[in-house]
């Protein structure tokens, strides 16, 4: 046992050893506080701050007109801080029920005692950070800081909003896919990633004091950098013509059941896209998620056919008129059947008959014929025409064409006749369109473009010009013989039904069998149904091609399935540019000087001629009538507007605007005026047949 000597000692020890730490700690402190002072302040301020990044705003997105396809937009994250310093109990307890009340009134979502029970159990954990409203604009933002409890500030009624751009479509759907996005790991797609470096702007930088709750408040020190808002991109998309071609393709996709569709529209002369619509079936919606034009590569089927027969017309193996032999439409090559869709109705038919009707025994054969001992030759002639390529379009995602050759896995000794067909080979919509395009274009292959210019503060910065991927695909005597062909298609092949009344339309239809893992069994067998083409044929202005994939009812072909979207598109178009229509002159009067008036109505032009005192005489009786100039007086003859015209299109020519809109609308048709004074030109001619709902420009002067 220790005396009481050892346990003093002991003490005294430990006694020393207390006093001297709490010396230690009271020097250490001194020395953080006094001597290291501004060191360790300086350090804690660099803790609590920092420069942050700051985003720019992004660039807007135009249609040709001007009208907004993409912008950015405020959206808020509603916060509060449920123990800001300035908040009682006593305050927190006489604010919530009215702010409960005005949370559910604003946003709708949740009942008023929701909100008040949320809000009162957020104050009892004591939250910094409680969310109110994930996603909330401008506007109610504003009417927010309206509230009881909000309306005294972030430090006593604990309102915070946090603020985010995001990108919203003001058309919605209508060709969001290719203007694309900004997914909320800043990745993008379609043009707003083709785009990027106009669109995204330059980054700033600002100092900000991180605050209770992990917000970030900025921190005016003067040393800050303003980001820079990035500039406009203005593509070439008509947004009426946009409207038309995907309401026309939804129509027919609900009609025919299908899967997904596509649709696009080019300008020939410059490869600028005016429309593409891109709708896919989900579950009973047709929504705009994927972009088929530009990314999915498929067998084409028929529409194949005219660069098959192209390169051998090139070549000069194979001429329009040769006559071919289809075996009724039934032919064996080594393992495999080719048949045509109407088996058994012709036997020995031409070159370009073949084509008309789409008879694949018939193409195969001409293109077997000519290149058997040289496959070869037949792919570097599909080269020469650019199908080995890709657009370059401005819009990531496009895949290379598959045009498989001699040599290469896959090739057989069926591949040449099925290649000929459509098959075997692999590419998008657009790549389809592109090269007839060219042939539209007298050989001169376009790239696509959707952009025709950039421009910040309103001024122009870049222009993107149209750029020739190739001046000349082939010859013009294989042009001519293209054009003819094309337009023998619509006007006595398989598009009989796409004749348009005022101008030709020149094209080609496209049934394929869509394989599946590399079969064409034909149980649980799929269609693609395809027209590609351009209008006015003697004339091309616009290229188009429509493509449906897996239709299930009303038809499988590609005249019934996509024909009818591209021939509403190009009614649309024809009707509305008055520059695609032959001239509509008016009727030289003959005869003295006399005073005439505009054509119009028979009892308001009496009386306005008996209040001039102007002589006058009325051949018959008709409401409308058109002044002619007699000897001594105004003649009055009928205007030949009866009152049931049985769908033909009225005759206004010469007549004021106000009687010229009475009569058309009366006639359900859609009016478009340019000028003012008296009608000159019609862009309906006058006794035609127009649907319900047609448009009709009338030019006055």
């Amino acid at each position: 046992m220790m005396d009481n000597r050892q346990l003093r000692a002991r003490a005294n020890i430990v006694y020393v050893v207390v006093v001297l730490f709490a010396v230690a700690i009271a020097v250490k402190l001194f020395t953080i506080q006094i001597v290291e002072g501004d060191k360790w302040r300086a350090k804690a301020e660099t803790i609590s701050t920092m420069y942050r990044i700051v985003q720019p705003d992004r660039g807007h997105i135009y249609s040709e007109d001007g009208r907004l396809l993409a912008t950015s937009v405020p959206e808020y994250e509603v916060r509060m801080d449920m123990v800001p310093s300035g908040m009682t109990q006593e305050l927190f307890d006489s604010g919530v029920d009215p702010l409960s009340r005005s949370l559910a009134n604003l946003f709708g979502d949740r009942t008023a005692a929701e909100y008040k029970r949320d809000l009162i159990d957020a104050r009892h954990r004591k939250e910094r950070f409680h969310l109110v409203k994930r996603r909330a604009d401008h506007t109610q933002v504003q009417e927010l800081r309206t509230f009881s409890l909000f309306r005294l500030g972030r430090y006593k009624g604990g309102l915070i909003t946090v603020k985010h751009t995001v990108r919203v479509h003001p058309f919605d759907r209508l060709a969001s896919r290719s203007i694309g996005y900004v997914l909320r790991d800043n990745s993008k797609i379609g043009l707003e990633s083709g785009y990027d470096k106009w669109l995204k702007g330059v980054t700033g930088r600002r100092l900000e004091r991180r605050l209770t709750g992990g917000i970030w408040m900025p921190v005016d020190n003067g040393d800050g950098v303003d980001p820079v808002t990035g500039s406009d991109i203005h593509t070439t998309i008509d947004i009426n013509l946009q409207d038309l071609a995907d309401a026309a393709l939804e129509r027919q996709l609900r009609k025919h059941g299908a899967q997904y569709g596509t649709v696009i529209v080019m300008e020939v002369e410059t490869g600028y896209i005016k429309a593409i619509c891109n709708l896919t079936r989900r579950d009973s919606n047709y929504v705009s998620d994927l972009n088929y034009a530009i990314s999915q590569a498929t067998e084409p089927g028929s529409t194949f056919k005219l660069a098959s027969l192209m390169v051998g017309f090139e070549d000069g193996t194979i001429k329009p008129t040769d006559t071919i032999d289809t075996k009724l439409g039934h032919l064996q090559y080594h393992d495999r059947t080719m048949r045509d869709a109407h088996q058994g109705e012709y036997r020995k038919v031409t070159v370009q008959r073949a084509f008309e009707l789409s008879l694949n025994t018939g193409i195969s054969l001409a293109v077997t014929k000519a290149y058997a001992k040289e496959p070869a030759r037949f792919l570097d002639g599909l080269k020469r025409f650019g199908l080995h390529e890709p657009t370059g379009v401005m819009i990531p995602g496009e895949p290379v064409p598959t045009l498989r050759g001699p040599g290469q896995k896959g090739w057989s000794g069926v591949s040449l006749p099925w290649m000929s067909i459509g098959y075997e080979s692999m590419l998008t919509p657009l790549q389809i369109l592109s090269f007839y395009n060219a042939v539209a274009n007298n050989g001169r292959a376009m790239q696509p473009q959707f952009v025709d210019h950039v421009s910040r503060n309103g001024k122009v910065v870049e222009r993107m010009e149209p750029k020739v991927m190739n001046p000349r695909i082939c010859s013009k005597s294989t042009l001519d013989v293209a054009h003819a062909m094309l337009q023998a298609v619509v006007d006595s092949g398989t598009a009989t039904n796409l004749k348009a009344a005022h101008f030709k339309i020149a094209g080609k239809t496209g049934t394929a069998q869509i394989s599946r893992n590399g079969s064409y069994k034909t149980e649980g067998v799929s269609y693609q149904a395809s027209f590609v083409g351009y209008f006015p044929a003697d004339a091309p202005k616009y290229s188009c091609i429509v493509v449906v994939n897996g239709p299930t009812m009303s038809g499988v072909y590609g005249n019934v399935v996509a024909g009818p979207v591209f021939k509403e598109i190009a009614d649309k178009i024809y009707s509305n540019r008055l520059e695609l229509q032959q001239e509509t002159h008016l009727a030289a009067a003959e005869g003295p000087r006399t005073p005439i008036s505009m054509s119009g109505h028979s009892g308001d032009l009496r009386t306005a001629l008996s209040g001039l005192h102007i002589p006058m005489v009325q051949e018959g009786e008709s409401e409308w009538v058109t002044t002619a100039a007699g000897d001594t007086s105004v003649v009055l003859q009928p205007r030949g507007i009866p009152a049931d015209a049985l769908g033909r299109v009225p005759n206004v020519l010469g007549m004021g605007l106000r009687d010229a809109l009475y009569i058309l609308e009366n006639r359900g048709l859609r009016v478009r005026i340019q000028g003012s004074g008296m009608v000159k030109k019609q862009s309906l001619q006058p006794g035609d047949r127009a649907v319900h709902g047609s448009t009709i420009v009338i030019e006055l002067t």
